[in-house]
């Protein structure tokens, strides 16, 4: 079955990309990144950091990538649900606001959960 704005939350949230809207951490707002794992109240999600210098290393070999490509450092963040609004943006390009409330629970007994309008 398709992820759809109705279903998003009986599905898994691994693989999508994620943006915080509003946060009652300011420095989380606007992060944005796909998310690689989710638990019980947070989710991880892997952000884009640009480098400086060139002294820090990526990790990666040289693959023939641009400079600009090179000077990009992929970070894991992790994230609490309850006090955030989430915009996810399904595969098909549609953009979902959920609250994080929501989401709050293991991710496999979410999916077993019917929930009224949201």
């Amino acid at each position: 079955m398709p992820i759809t704005p109705k279903n998003l939350l009986n599905h898994e949230l691994i693989g999508l990309d994620v943006t915080i809207e509003r946060s009652t951490q300011r420095n989380l707002r606007g992060l944005a990144g796909m998310v690689i794992d989710e638990s019980y109240s947070t989710l991880t999600i892997e952000v884009e950091k640009p480098v400086k210098g060139k002294k820090r290393k990526t990790g990666r070999k040289r693959t023939g990538k641009t400079a600009k490509e090179e000077k990009i450092e992929l970070v894991e963040k992790v994230i609490p649900k309850n006090n955030c609004i989430f915009i996810f943006t399904l595969p098909n390009g549609v953009k979902v606001q959920v609250d994080g409330q929501k989401l709050v629970g293991r991710a496999e007994d979410r999916t077993k959960k019917t929930f009224g309008r949201w």
